[in-house]
C-alpha cells in the first residue's frame, strides 16, 4: 500500500532532491528517471524502481501496473502532491510519476561486445544532452550501447537522462579511459571508426564490416590526433554550408544509420 509524504523536510524528498548533483549519486549508487511511459518501459525491460514517486490522485492502467510490480519486488511506493514532484525533479510542470534507480555497473567488463554488431563510443563530451540524444539514437539504430571514453558528462543526469527519452534503459553504458578502451577494443573483432575533419573520405564510401564502433569526438576540439591515428577508418561528413561541423549527437546519428543501411541494403 503506497504511503503519503506531503512534506519538503521529509528526509526521503531530500535525498531524492539530492540525487541531482554526481557525487551524491554515486555515493547512493542511485539516479532518477521520470515520465509514466519512460517508466512503464523500464518495467517491461525488467528494470524497477527501489522509490517511486506518483501524483496523488493519479490513476491509469499504466501506473496501476507500475504500483503493483513495484511494491512485489519490494520498492518503496510514495504518494505525493506536484509541488514535491517539482522539487524532486527541478520542473514547474513534472511528470505524474518518478522512478528511482539503482545505477548499472559501467565498467567495460559488463559490456557483451556480441550482443550487437554496432556500437557508440564518444569521447570527452560535456553536454549531458548530447548524451542523452546519442543514447535515444543508439536505440534507434539497434545499437548495443554508449561507451564513454576520459571525462565526459554523467549519463544518469537529469538532463541526459531526460534527453534520452527511455534509452538510458535500454542501452548498455560504459566509461573507461582511452588507455584501458583500447586493449579491451583490440581484444575481439571490431572495426573503430572515427569522425574527423582531417581527412578526406568521406563517410559513405567505405564498407562498413561488423563490429563497427563509431568514435566521436569532444563536441568544441573533435578526437585528439593520437586517437585518430588508432582508427581503422577515418571519415568525413560533407559540410555544403558555412559550419564546419555538426553537432555531435547529430554526426552520431548520419553515421550510425549511414552504416545501418549499407547493412539492410
Amino acid at each position: 500500500m503506497p504511503r503519503q509524504i506531503t512534506a519538503f523536510s521529509n528526509p526521503l524528498v531530500k535525498q531524492v532532491r539530492g540525487l541531482r548533483e554526481k557525487k551524491n549519486r554515486r555515493a547512493d549508487g542511485q539516479f532518477v528517471a521520470e515520465g509514466l511511459r519512460i517508466l512503464t518501459e523500464a518495467r517491461e525491460m525488467g528494470r524497477l524502481p527501489q522509490i517511486l514517486f506518483f501524483a496523488e490522485g493519479t490513476r491509469h492502467p499504466l501506473l496501476d501496473a507500475l504500483i503493483a510490480t513495484t511494491e512485489a519486488a519490494g520498492g518503496d511506493v510514495v504518494e505525493t502532491n506536484a509541488d514535491i514532484l517539482g522539487k524532486l525533479t527541478s520542473k514547474d510542470n513534472p511528470q505524474t510519476a518518478v522512478g528511482v534507480y539503482p545505477l548499472p555497473a559501467t565498467d567495460l567488463a559488463a559490456i557483451d561486445r556480441d550482443a550487437a554488431p554496432l556500437w557508440i563510443v564518444a569521447q570527452a563530451l560535456r553536454d549531458p544532452g548530447n548524451i542523452g540524444t546519442i543514447l535515444r539514437t543508439g536505440d534507434a539504430v539497434g545499437a548495443g550501447g554508449l561507451i564513454l571514453i576520459d571525462d565526459c558528462a554523467d549519463p544518469f543526469s537529469f538532463e541526459a537522462v531526460r534527453a534520452s527519452m527511455g534509452a538510458i534503459f535500454t542501452q548498455r553504458i560504459a566509461a573507461a579511459r582511452w588507455e584501458a578502451f583500447q586493449p579491451w577494443l583490440r581484444s575481439g573483432p571490431a572495426q573503430l571508426v572515427g569522425t574527423s575533419l582531417q581527412t578526406s573520405h568521406d563517410y559513405r564510401d567505405p564498407c562498413y564490416e561488423k563490429p563497427v564502433f563509431i568514435l566521436v569526438g569532444n563536441e568544441q576540439a573533435g578526437l585528439p590526433e593520437a586517437y585518430e591515428q588508432e582508427c581503422d577508418l577515418l571519415v568525413k561528413i560533407p559540410m555544403l554550408g558555412k559550419a564546419d561541423s555538426l553537432n555531435a549527437a547529430v554526426a552520431t546519428a548520419v553515421m550510425a544509420y549511414e552504416v545501418i543501411n549499407q547493412w539492410r541494403s
